[in-house]
C-alpha cells in the first residue's frame, strides 16, 4: 500500500504545480505590468524635450485648455475661480433645450412664442444682443435656437426658457440640475442669457466640461454654433466667433460672451484629424470692442494651436474588452476576464506614447462567486513615475460558485499552495 500513497502524493504535487504554473503564466499578479496597445498610427520618432509652457492669453483672468477625448486639463490658470460667463451661458441653455427634446418633453417643430418679457428684456430695445423676433410671434423651436446660438439673442434665450419650463426662473433650476450631472461643481445659473445677475457664475473648467458635454451628447445642436450668419425677418447677423473664419484652424464652435462685468470671453473648439481640443478664456477687460475681440480670439486660438502642436491622443483600452484574465478558485470557471467599464484614453506629449507604463493591481486570490461588473482591482497608467490615469478593473463575466467537490478540491489546493 506504500506505493499507491507515494503515487497519490506525487499526482497531487503535480496538480498543484500545474495550477501554480497556470496562475503565473499570462495571469495578472499584484503590481504586474499590463500590455500597452499599439497606437493606431505609430508616432514618428521625436526628440524627447519638455513641452514649452502654454501661451497665456493676454489679459485673461482665467483660462483653460482641455482635451476633448479624455477630459484632461492640459494647461490653465485660475480654472476653478468663479466668474461671470456672459453669453457663454447660452451654451448651458442650448444643452438643456437639447436634453429636453431628446427626452420627448418638447419637440423641434414646437412653436415658441416671443413673450413680452422676452421681447422687452432681450429684444431690439435693449443694449444686449438680440435676434429680432417680433413681439408675440410664434417661431419654430429650431429657428429660435439658431437665433440664440448664432446671433446670441437674449430674446431667443428667454423665449426658449419660458417654452421649456414656463418661466426663466424655473428654467434656471433645470440649468443647475443638468450642470450638476455634467460635473460642473462651481457653477450656478439664475438666467438663460448671461446678463449680470447676483448668484450667476461659473468657471473656466466648468465651461470646458460643458463644451465637451455639448459636443458629445448633442452634436446636431452643437453644429448650430458653426453657422456663420443667420437671418431673422429683415435682420441678418454674423456669428460673433471670429475664429470660424480662420482658415485651417479647425474651429467649428462654440460661443462668445461680453458684458462690462464679465469682460470679453470665448469658449472655442477645434478639430483636426482625430484630435479635438476646447479652450476657454474669460475676463479680458478692454475699452475697445475690437481689441477685446482680438485678444479673446488670439488667446483661445493660441491655446488650441499649442495643444495640436505638442500633444497626441490615444485610446489605450476599449470598454468591456478583456485586458487580462485572472485565476478564480471554487468556481464553475477557472478564470475571469478583466477589463474597464469606460474607455481609457490619454493625451500625452508627442512621441512619448511608448513611455507610458500601465500597471494592474489585483488581489492575489479570487474566490467564486464573482458577479459580472464586480470591481476586481485597479488599472493605473504612469508616465515618468507619476500616475496620470486610472480605472477600476471589473469582471467582464460572472463566475458562479462550483459544486461541492470542486470547492473542496480547490480548498485543498489553496491550503497546499499556502
Amino acid at each position: 500500500m506504500r506505493f499507491p500513497r507515494i503515487l497519490a502524493a506525487g499526482l497531487i504535487a503535480a496538480l498543484v504545480a500545474t495550477v501554480a504554473l497556470a496562475q503565473s503564466a499570462g495571469l495578472p499578479q499584484p503590481g504586474q505590468t499590463a500590455a500597452l496597445p499599439q497606437p493606431g498610427q505609430p508616432a514618428a520618432a521625436a526628440i524627447n524635450v519638455p513641452v514649452p509652457p502654454a501661451p497665456v492669453p493676454t489679459g485673461a483672468q482665467a483660462w483653460v485648455l482641455m482635451d476633448y477625448d479624455t477630459g484632461q486639463v492640459l494647461a490653465g490658470q485660475n480654472i476653478d475661480a468663479r466668474m461671470e460667463p456672459a453669453s457663454i451661458t447660452k451654451v448651458m441653455t442650448s444643452y438643456v433645450v437639447a436634453a429636453e427634446v431628446k427626452g420627448g418633453k418638447i419637440h423641434q417643430d414646437d412653436l415658441v412664442t416671443i413673450s413680452e418679457r422676452a421681447w422687452r428684456e432681450g429684444g431690439a430695445g435693449t443694449e444686449g444682443s438680440f435676434s429680432g423676433f417680433e413681439l408675440n410671434s410664434r417661431n419654430k423651436l429650431s429657428d429660435v435656437e439658431k437665433g440664440m446660438s448664432v446671433q446670441s439673442g437674449n430674446d431667443a434665450a428667454i423665449a426658449l426658457a419660458e417654452h421649456v419650463a414656463g418661466s426663466e426662473e424655473s428654467f434656471a433650476s433645470l440649468m443647475n440640475s443638468y450642470a450638476a450631472r455634467i460635473g460642473m461643481k462651481n457653477s450656478h445659473f439664475v438666467n438663460a442669457h448671461g446678463l449680470t445677475a447676483e448668484g450667476h457664475y461659473t468657471t473656466a473648467h466648468d465651461l470646458a466640461l460643458l463644451g465637451r458635454a455639448m459636443i458629445r451628447d448633442f452634436p446636431e445642436t452643437y453644429a448650430y454654433n458653426s453657422i456663420k450668419e443667420y437671418t431673422v425677418g429683415s435682420i441678418t447677423q454674423h456669428n460673433r466667433n471670429g475664429l470660424l473664419w480662420r482658415e485651417g484652424s479647425g474651429v467649428d464652435g462654440i460661443k462668445t460672451g461680453h458684458t462690462d462685468n464679465a469682460g470679453f470671453c470665448l469658449m472655442a473648439s477645434a478639430k483636426r484629424g482625430d484630435q479635438r481640443f476646447i479652450s476657454v478664456v474669460m475676463g479680458i477687460q478692454s475699452k475697445s470692442q475690437s481689441e477685446g475681440f482680438r485678444l479673446r480670439e488670439t488667446g483661445a486660438l493660441n491655446l488650441l494651436e499649442w495643444g495640436f502642436r505638442f500633444f497626441e491622443s490615444h485610446k489605450l483600452y476599449d470598454a468591456n474588452k478583456a485586458v487580462a484574465t485572472h485565476k478564480v478558485w471554487k468556481g464553475t470557471l477557472d478564470s475571469v476576464s478583466l477589463g474597464v467599464a469606460q474607455p481609457l484614453a490619454l493625451s500625452v506629449q508627442r512621441g512619448r506614447y511608448a513611455d507610458l507604463k500601465p500597471m494592474m493591481d489585483v488581489p492575489k486570490s479570487l474566490v467564486a462567486p464573482i458577479k459580472k461588473g464586480q470591481a476586481i482591482g485597479m488599472l493605473r497608467v504612469s508616465l515618468d513615475g507619476k500616475v496620470i490615469a486610472q480605472r477600476p478593473l471589473i469582471a467582464l463575466n460572472a463566475v458562479p460558485e462550483g459544486n461541492f467537490l470542486k470547492r473542496l478540491w480547490h480548498e485543498f489546493l489553496m491550503w497546499w499552495q499556502s
